[in-house]
């Protein structure tokens, strides 16, 4: 089983791993959903992130490792119950949030390479709108 992952988001690609030993429960529900295919839109509450806003989609996990500030590559699932579930990544400073205050998720994906890229795809989302992202196995 391997952790490395290729993660597509708008025109920039990002070499990425799983983090099994910190959240193994979310790694293995995100895993068996590969390739993952969606699209991002930029934060609304939560500062420099884009996200995956996913309504009342379920993946049957629950907190793990959860944090409310990711590091800028950092992957977080939040699992649902106070809003909608959903899947940020930090592209700078983050403080997770949602209309009903702050919120945490379960961090589980790292990206590895191109961080420079990261704010470009940030401002991206921001200025153009919805970027098409795609996670598969490296």
């Amino acid at each position: 089983m391997s952790d490395l992952l290729k993660i597509t988001a708008g025109p920039f690609t990002f070499d990425a791993r799983f983090e099994r030993a910190a959240a193994p429960k979310t790694c293995a529900a995100f895993e068996s959903r590969m390739p993952y295919v969606s699209k991002v839109v930029h934060v609304r509450w939560s500062g420099e992130g884009v996200w995956i806003p996913l309504g009342d989609y379920s993946f049957g996990v629950d907190y793990e490792n959860h944090t409310s500030f990711p590091a800028p590559g950092q992957f977080i699932l939040y699992p649902g119950g106070l809003s909608e579930t959903e899947i940020l990544l930090a592209y700078g400073g983050v403080r997770f949030a949602s209309k009903v205050g702050q919120l945490a998720g379960n961090h589980f994906i790292t990206i590895t390479s191109n961080l420079d890229d990261l704010p470009k795809l940030g401002r991206l989302a921001l200025w153009e709108g919805a970027q098409a992202i795609r996670f598969e196995k490296a």
